[in-house]
Parts: structure tokens; sequence; C-alpha cells
């Protein structure tokens, strides 16, 4: 019990310590386990209350938010993706995840952690790579984003320009 106690504590150190997303396989090596213990103890460190996010690019420690949030509602295709992307992070944003309402499940949420160009090409490319289907498949392409920006005005400059791209939920298109 002791060495488990143990190994929660040093994936606590090495995610703390991380200003980069750590993967399973990483965390894994480090510590001389296998990935599926690794999965296992961070699901029981959640159950504990400690706010460990999986994101594509790996674990991370849920951390404040930077700044202000909020929560934009927006529609497009899968080809829009990259531009939605680039026009919140070009304008000063970053993406923290995407919300879809499923008529079965409900809501259904991913962390995305979107906030340089870099974060962008990558998640683009992993959803290439993978085959995945976007989340806003399930939902004709409506989906939320919670977006995350140093001031108010910053926020107000980037739904202007999702606004303008024809990719921000507009009252008209509601229903």
């Amino acid at each position: 019990m002791a060495r488990l106690e143990n190994l929660e504590s040093r994936i606590l150190k090495i995610l703390e310590k991380s200003g980069e997303p750590v993967t399973g396989q990483q965390l894994a090596e480090m510590l001389g386990v296998t990935r599926q213990t690794v999965v296992q103890h961070v699901a029981l460190l959640r159950s504990r209350g400690y706010e460990i996010i999986s994101t594509p690019r790996g674990y991370i420690m849920g951390r404040s938010p930077k700044g202000f949030r909020r929560l934009i509602a927006v529609k497009h295709g899968i080809e829009d993706i990259r531009e939605e992307l680039t026009t919140i992070v070009q304008n000063g944003g970053r993406v923290v995840d995407v919300i879809v309402e499923h008529p079965v499940y409900g809501e259904i949420r991913g962390n995305l952690n979107i906030s340089t160009m870099d974060d962008v090409e990558r998640f683009i490319a992993s959803m290439k790579s993978s085959e995945a289907v976007p989340l806003l498949t399930l939902s004709r392409g409506i989906h939320l984003h919670t977006i995350e920006a140093d001031d108010e005005e910053t926020l107000d400059g980037i739904v202007q320009a999702l606004e303008k791209k024809g990719i921000l939920l507009g009252r008209e298109e509601k229903g």
C-alpha cells in the first residue's frame, strides 16, 4: 500500500513541476511501471479530488484560469476547425475546451488547452493522423468553447473576429 501511495505522490510531483503535458507513456517510463498502472493511479487521484486533466498531448494539473473566461457558442463544419482555432489564438485567446450536447449522453466535453499556433497545428495533425471524428459532428456543427484571455477587451475582440468570419452562432441561426 505504501508503494502505491508513493507512486501517486510521484505522479503528482511530476505533473505539478511540468510546464507541459506529460503522456501516460512518459509517466510510465519515468516511474518504471506500465502505462495502464499510470492510468489507474491517475483515476484514483481524480477520485480523491485532484484535478488532473487529460489532453491530446498528455496529462496536466488543473490550473486556475489565466485571466478572464467566456463561454462562446459557434457553428461550422470540419473544414473550418483550423480557422476557428487560429482566429482565437491569433487574437490573444486560449481555447480551454469544446462542449457538445448529445441526445443520449447529454453534455460531452473535450479538453483542448490550445494557446499557440503550434498547438493548433498539433491538434489538426492529430485529428488527421488518428482519423478521429471531431465532436462537432455530433451536433451538426454547433458547439461551445470555453476561451480565456488576459482581459475582457481581448475576449470581445475574439468574439467580434469569429462573428465577422461567420463562425459565431448568431441569434438568427439558433433553433
